[in-house]
């Protein structure tokens, strides 16, 4: 069986995309419960896929709060509708929209089509992370193999860190002894 291979792209960064791998008969439902855990938000809030163009316009909305597909309605309803549905050309774009709210934007390109899928992974399947992911509260932190990433990118355990930075308390240089500070770091008076 064939599978479907999109990109999505954090709007406000497009260094920030996960690759996410899905069968075509799975739904938009088990798509957006995809990109909600390679993001790591937490699932709470509604959601939305647009059918999109060159220009990222958005078109038909495919919705979390829908639960049926009617003739004519503004919105199809993610649940019911499987991806390769409104899949019609090699790079087909989508907008998808997490908690109307925060308004966290990204844009989904299809980048691949592939035969080969591994029976030993359930889809779909994030199969590429890059960058740190949004906070969806507050602030999140360095994965600690990212911090050696910038340690080695802006050599921090270079041996010349010395610049800028001046040298007191070093090697017994200011221990107190002009102050009058006894060897617990008070100040002695003589009476």
């Amino acid at each position: 069986m064939a599978l479907l291979r999109f990109r999505i792209y954090w709007e406000e960064d497009d260094q920030i995309y996960r690759d996410i791998e899905i069968q075509p008969g799975q739904t938009f439902l088990a798509f957006h419960e995809a990109i909600v855990k390679a993001f790591e938000f937490d699932g709470k809030h509604a959601a939305s896929f647009y059918e999109s163009n060159e220009r990222w316009t958005r078109g038909r909305e495919i919705s979390s709060e829908v639960l049926i597909n009617k003739k004519d309605a503004p919105a199809l309803s993610m649940l019911k509708t499987p991806v390769s549905a409104l899949v019609s050309q090699p790079d087909q774009k989508f907008m998808y929209v997490y908690d109307r709210v925060k308004n966290w934007t990204f844009q989904v390109e299809l980048i691949g089509v592939t035969k080969d899928e591994n029976p030993k992974i359930t889809y779909p399947y994030c199969v590429r992370k890059e960058g740190v992911a949004p906070a969806q509260y507050g602030i999140k932190g360095v994965h600690p193999d990212k911090l050696m990433e910038f340690e080695e990118k802006y050599d921090l355990t270079g041996e010349d860190m010395s610049e800028g930075f001046g040298n007191e308390g070093e090697d017994g240089e200011d221990n107190g002894e002009e102050s009058g500070s006894d060897e617990y770091g008070t100040d002695s008076f003589e009476e």
